[in-house]
């Protein structure tokens, strides 16, 4: 029976909500429909006492044109209460907060986070809370009732089947680097640098924008010099909610090791400054040294350095759980002797008729640095071997990823909407793609080990199918990706 349940007894909503299972939310909305009770009434309440969570009812259904109406109709329709803004938990007699998210099935059929997990506004009109525990946060995750939803883009929203139910609360080993997460964004705010938060400034609890455009989502900010900041929710971020999934939802088990089973942190260190000098106290050494101290086969492959920042860390493999969890990337760099920078770093290879689609914002790219931390090992070369100088997590900037980054890449976007142009020349396809001297931060280059072109004048060559991708206007071009120039990199390089 719709509405069968205790709001002041947590076994009883649990229990109600694991019925959502196999559920889609048409659905839902179909048992609303037929149920001849239309809000939610605590059944310890007398029969005619209005719910406390009912201050407007109204029987209109929602559209299924309308957007953001998923949790509304678990929350409306399925739950009887109405949806709120209040900074409290949804379930406030027993503080239980309801969460939906979204899960995709990979070409595998494993699933994967669809998106970052939305906790709660930040606002930049009142003070911040310095203790986390008396937080808006800590008010909506303590407790959270997680219903996760297959998400199928091929079909009506509507139609989107629920998968799971279940009880969640972040773990003692998650809540501590949250909490640090947390205080790291608030002393941001605090400082009047609102403008200048990044997602990927923290590792699990991120401040991720919310608002269609930059333009429209900008208020002042309550601290320092007033400066307009895009609108921002804490939020656990996508890669820690793939974590969760999982791990704590699949109970899947694989071979990542944690960094802080024999490190544990205190009040004093962060998980960040940890793993900074678990390396640095190896400064000096070679890599020679070190392949010796740790067992490692010195064979110079591309691998080897990579392989080391690991070892340093306690890792055996190159999967560490809390790098899984907050999307830190590790990127060995190796500086030849007069401190020049050979290599630029390569991010993923993109499709072009993606690409078009796509807002800078919006975009894969943007996504990309908004949430990925680097941990940079660094290596000097001193002739015969490469000499460990020292570790820096790095993030790009957000004035530098909504600066230069953004102008390069929307040159770039705007040149395969309008049309790449070709010239061949003895066996080599010339184009008149931005290069790399035209940006100071990114450029594209090819992404593929062999080139491949089928181009519309009939000229073709390579693997079209293996190492091309279909240009908008029909045409194959190599498959590219961006890469950050070597010279920026070597910029942001705290060890030289």
């Amino acid at each position: 029976m719709l509405f069968d349940y205790d709001d002041t007894n947590i076994d009883s909503i649990f229990e109600y909500a694991k019925k959502l299972e196999g559920m889609t939310f048409q659905q839902v909305l179909d048992e609303y429909k037929k149920s001849s009770q239309k809000i939610y009434i605590n059944p310890l309440q007398a029969s005619n006492e209005i719910s406390d969570y009912d201050n407007s009812y109204n029987d209109t259904l929602p559209s299924k044109g309308a957007k953001g109406q998923l949790g509304n109709i678990l929350e409306r329709y399925y739950f009887g209460y109405l949806p709120n803004g209040h900074q409290q938990a949804d379930f406030s007699k027993i503080g239980l907060e309801l969460k939906q998210t979204c899960i995709d099935q990979k070409k595998n059929g494993e699933y994967t986070a669809g998106e970052r997990l939305s906790i709660t506004n930040i606002s930049y009109k009142d003070p911040v809370e310095d203790n986390f525990y008396l937080s808006h946060v800590w008010n909506k995750i303590a407790k959270i009732l997680l219903i996760h939803y297959l998400r199928d883009k091929s079909k009506d929203r509507f139609d989107y089947p629920i998968k799971y139910v279940n009880l969640f609360t972040p773990p003692q080993e998650d809540l501590t680097i949250i909490i640090q997460d947390y205080l790291k964004i608030i002393s941001k705010i605090k400082d009047g640098k609102a403008h200048e938060i990044s997602e990927s400034d923290t590792l699990y609890l991120g401040a991720c924008t919310k608002g269609a455009t930059a333009e429209k989502s900008t208020v002042p900010q309550y601290y320092g010099d007033k400066i307009p900041a895009k609108k921002r929710n804490f939020c656990f971020k996508r890669q820690y909610m793939d974590y969760v999934l999982n791990h704590y939802i699949l109970k899947k088990t694989e071979s990542a090791e944690s960094i802080l089973k024999s490190n544990e942190l205190n009040q004093h260190k962060s998980f960040e400054e940890l793993i900074l000098d678990m390396i640095n106290m190896h400064a000096g050494k070679t890599d020679k040294e070190l392949c010796e101290l740790y067992g490692r086969l010195y064979n110079k492959n591309k691998a080897q350095w990579s392989d080391l920042a690991y070892k340093m860390l306690g890792i055996k493999g190159n999967h560490a759980e809390e790098f899984i969890k907050a999307n830190i990337v590790v990127k060995s760099i190796r500086l030849e002797p007069n401190g020049t920078m050979k290599e630029s770093i390569s991010l993923p290879p993109f499709s072009f008729k993606q690409l078009v689609t796509e807002k800078f914002e919006e975009s894969s790219f943007c996504e990309y640095f908004e949430e990925t931390k680097f941990l940079f090992v660094v290596y000097k070369s001193n002739g015969t071997n490469y000499v460990l100088q020292g570790a820096q997590l790095w993030n790009m900037p957000i004035s530098d990823l909504y600066g230069d980054a953004q102008i390069g890449w929307q040159k770039i976007h705007d040149k395969i909407q309008s049309g790449i142009n070709f010239i061949v020349e003895n066996g080599r396809v010339i184009n008149d793609l931005p290069n790399k001297s035209d940006n100071q931060i990114l450029h594209i280059r090819p992404h593929a080990a062999k080139a491949a072109y089928k181009l519309n004048n009939g000229y073709m060559i390579g693997d079209i199918q293996k190492n091309a991708n279909q240009l908008p206007n029909g045409e194959w071009m190599t498959t590219q990706s961006f890469w950050l120039n070597n010279n920026y990199i070597l910029s942001q390089l705290k060890y030289k």
